[in-house]
């Protein structure tokens, strides 16, 4: 049988499936040729990242195909309802690159409290002659360490920021539509652990409490956070979103940020994915990521090996 990972796959997930007996072909196939090349060449599996949409015509035109298979944890890109009606299998790693995603906020929120995404931006143009003055723009960071971190979403990534912050001396507080508490584990390099209980609280207390926010939601229909739930939110407030673009929206962000109502935005994600708004990439307060929480070497080969014992469970 013939895998086509689309959006690619790391080696060790190729390796898996191959020593099973499967063909696996990484050739990126252009969105409006899927449908033709997945027939053509009888392909058994999809596997896709963030990049290929799996619509309802897809599912139709492929009656071929067995599996659909998302490498990461959201599958907004794909029509999971629909393919699962139609027979399709539809399978994700949701737990392959938790760790990453949270690293990832926290490389965020470092940046922000110390103005690395402004430093980093000015220091190649005026750091030869204007060191001294660039060090007084930048000399009022802050620490982590004792402040409060708002988490909206305790899913797995939701609680691997917590691991994170718990770790880094911080408050943390959450908010979750499903969990009441969540125990987090937090493992030591020695063996050692330590359980932490985290009691959800509602969503407008996370809003005004929290030193910083880090949102963890699947894709909504709808702003999750708008200018309504940024005036809640404490002065100088620090905003992280690693999850889904459209959960916030920019323009009442941009305003934000420009008042001083919140003093940096961490975005990994955005509404026009993948042409962001001008504005947000262009803004002083921003620290920028190209949607790439998930793009680590060892997130990727988790989500390699985790597809491919999926598939070979279901198919063989």
């Amino acid at each position: 049988m013939k895998v086509l990972a689309n959006d690619g796959i790391s080696k060790s997930g190729i390796e898996k499936l191959e020593e099973n007996g499967f063909e696996v072909i990484t050739t990126k196939v252009a969105q409006e040729q899927l449908a033709n090349y997945i027939n053509k060449n009888d392909i058994s599996v999809l596997l896709v990242r963030s990049a290929t949409k799996v619509t309802k015509e897809v599912i139709d035109a492929c009656p071929g195909l067995k599996i659909i298979g998302r490498g990461g944890v959201g599958m907004d890109n794909i029509a999971v309802d629909y393919a699962r009606e139609k027979g399709v299998n539809v399978i994700n790693t949701p737990a392959s690159s938790s760790d990453s995603v949270a690293e990832l906020v926290f490389a965020h929120l470092f940046t922000g409290v110390r103005f690395l995404h402004d430093s980093n931006r000015l220091m190649p143009l005026e750091g030869e002659t204007s060191f001294n003055q660039l060090k007084k723009s930048y000399a009022n960071g802050s620490e982590l360490r004792g402040k409060t971190l708002g988490i909206i979403g305790l899913g797995r990534i939701g609680r691997a920021v917590a691991r994170i912050a718990l770790g880094l001396g911080m408050r943390v507080i959450a908010s979750d539509k499903e969990l009441g508490t969540a125990e987090i584990k937090i493992n030591f390099y020695n063996g050692q652990t330590i359980n932490i209980e985290i009691k959800t609280e509602p969503f407008e207390d996370i809003l005004k409490h929290s030193d910083f926010i880090s949102v963890h939601v699947p894709a909504q229909n709808g702003y999750l956070i708008g200018a309504k739930e940024l005036d809640l939110m404490k002065n100088g407030v620090g905003i992280i979103n690693a999850a889904r673009g459209g959960v916030i929206e920019e323009v009442a962000l941009v305003n934000a940020l420009d008042s001083g109502k919140v003093a940096f935005a961490g975005l990994d994600v955005f509404e026009e994915e993948p042409k962001p708004a001008i504005q947000v990439l262009m803004h002083p307060k921003v620290s920028l990521t190209p949607h790439i929480g998930a793009a680590t070497l060892e997130a990727q080969d988790r989500i390699g090996t985790e597809l491919a014992e999926q598939i070979i469970s279901i198919l063989k």
